[in-house]
């Protein structure tokens, strides 16, 4: 990965650009049952697919804006564990953040402390002035994470190539 994308660490935590070197992870990841049932198929079965998922759908942004999806590496063991990014999404106003994780690392505070730290580099490295999250309403865990955040449920949006009513938050500075 080029240096000049910006990396962060939290106490437990380091959250990296994703690249191609994060393949077998993110293959991993979008397998999950809880990444198709809340984010959805992504048709990535394979190494290859993995990559390509990577190649067109990553790094293209990342390249474009300097932030994008960011791999979450737990400090203490260098395990892959999720991942926390920034999305210039259809549909969504402003940018959205969102998190997904490995079911081994749920309920551990990790994906607080990521988004916390991507919510903080939106505004002081990015200049982004509008943070806004989606989800599906049965997804209360992450509901309730957006709120933590400092996010507020806003209405009920539909996104291009998408028929699934999603929650729209926004957050909402003091």
């Amino acid at each position: 990965m080029n240096n000049k994308y910006l990396s962060f660490t939290t106490e437990r935590l380091i959250l990296k650009p994703t690249s191609l070197d994060d393949a077998e992870f993110i293959l991993a990841l979008h397998n999950t049952p809880l990444w198709l049932q809340f984010i959805g198929d992504r048709k990535t079965h394979t190494i290859e697919d993995a990559k390509n998922y990577i190649k067109t759908k990553m790094l293209p942004q990342l390249h474009k804006f300097g932030y994008g999806n960011y791999t979450v590496i737990r400090k203490k063991d260098n395990a892959k564990i999720g991942t926390c990014g920034l999305f210039n999404r259809d549909g969504v106003e402003g940018i959205d953040i969102g998190f997904a994780f490995l079911p081994d690392y749920h309920n551990q505070g990790y994906a607080y402390e990521s988004a916390n730290i991507i919510k903080e580099a939106a505004i002081t490295n990015f200049n982004i002035k509008q943070l806004s999250a989606i989800t599906m309403k049965e997804n209360l865990n992450s509901q309730k994470l957006l709120e933590k955040l400092g996010l507020v449920y806003i209405k009920d949006i539909l996104i291009p190539d998408d028929n699934e009513l999603l929650m729209l938050y926004k957050l909402v500075k003091n």
